[in-house]
């Protein structure tokens, strides 16, 4: 699995974050295809915010015509035509991580020491935004097969709100449960890959 670079991240912490799904998406798919040179056939994988990038992703890996693609992966995330009905956007620095703790269940120890939270808030922030301001660039399914991921505890995304991927592809829609909440990923991450892995022919 190879991760996808987003500004404002790691060794791109200086370049400034995007704003809009639609447009990362454009400038992400064709990094992505870079990075799948020479590998035969592409998956995309994403979480949350990730998973309705991903999703954009594959729309325009596919109107480039590129035959490789072979799989979405959604995790965490209702169906794309789904707006989050609360949002943060907006709120000032303390009503913002509670409300953001709220969404993701969680909160990241980072954001307790003063000097990393003056750095990372606006990062965060333009996250939160792009993903409460998302409008999906058309209504028309991905031909990809699509599998829609969840923790079986998480409070944020209910299994009906997951089977809503059903109405993103016009092929093949699984859904499948992983033991924790929001954030199963972390805990369950070889079992995730294990999962991907097999759907896309390459068990381990």
């Amino acid at each position: 699995m190879i991760p996808l670079q987003l500004p404002g991240r790691e060794e791109c912490f200086l370049d400034t974050p995007y704003t809009d799904v639609v447009e990362a998406a454009g400038k992400l798919a064709p990094q992505a295809l870079r990075l799948a040179e020479g590998e035969g056939s592409v998956a995309l994988f994403g979480h949350s915010l990730g998973a309705v990038l991903a999703f954009e992703i594959a729309r325009e890996i596919e109107s480039l015509g590129f035959p490789e693609l072979q799989h979405l992966f959604v995790s965490g995330s209702p169906g794309p035509w789904t707006g989050r009905e609360q949002r943060a956007t907006g709120l000032d620095d303390e009503e913002f991580m509670v409300r953001v703790t709220e969404f993701a269940g969680y909160r990241h120890a980072a954001f307790d020491d003063p000097g990393l939270r003056e750095i990372l808030l606006p990062l965060l922030r333009a996250d939160v935004a792009m993903h409460e301001d998302y409008t999906p660039l058309s209504r028309e399914p991905l031909s990809v097969p699509v599998t829609a991921m969840r923790g079986a505890d998480d409070e944020l995304v209910s299994q009906e709100q997951s089977e809503q991927w059903r109405s993103a592809t016009s092929g093949t829609f699984t859904t499948t449960e992983f033991p924790g909440g929001h954030m199963y990923v972390v805990d369950s991450a070889e079992q995730v890959l294990r999962t991907v892995a097999r759907s896309i022919g390459n068990g381990w």
